[in-house]
């Protein structure tokens, strides 16, 4: 049952960045689940076992922060990890009132991420 706690949800529309965060997560031990947007996440398969959300803020369609606000107010309580490129002070203050866990900046240290999925699944 531990390892069902560890899967993290990766939604990342840039390939290359998705593939290297979830080679990074599989090297830690973490089990992982790939989306390229916030509407594949929100498509899943409900038996999904996720415990952590790493997501990028600038997605195509529908933006991370949007997915972040409709988990809320569908009462999850799924910890959530931003990533982004974007450099704007205002778009991560919205985020960490949001409740984000962390919010890094691409290209971030791997120890940051891992060091954020960790505190994300402390009880």
């Amino acid at each position: 049952m531990e390892s069902l706690r560890r899967t993290v949800a990766i939604v990342e529309d840039d390939a290359s960045m998705r593939r290297s965060v979830l080679r990074l997560l599989n090297a830690h031990g973490f089990l992982t689940e790939e989306y390229s947007s916030a509407e594949s996440f929100l498509a899943r398969d409900g038996v999904s076992n996720v415990g952590c959300l790493v997501l990028d803020v600038d997605l195509v369609g529908m933006s991370g922060i949007e997915l972040q606000r409709r988990l809320k107010e569908s009462g999850s309580g799924l910890p959530v990890i931003f990533i982004t490129a974007l450099e704007d002070d205002a778009l991560k203050a919205m985020a960490m009132r949001a409740g984000c866990i962390a919010y890094l900046r691409k290209p971030f240290a791997a120890a940051l991420l891992i060091n954020a999925i960790n505190d994300a699944f402390k009880p």
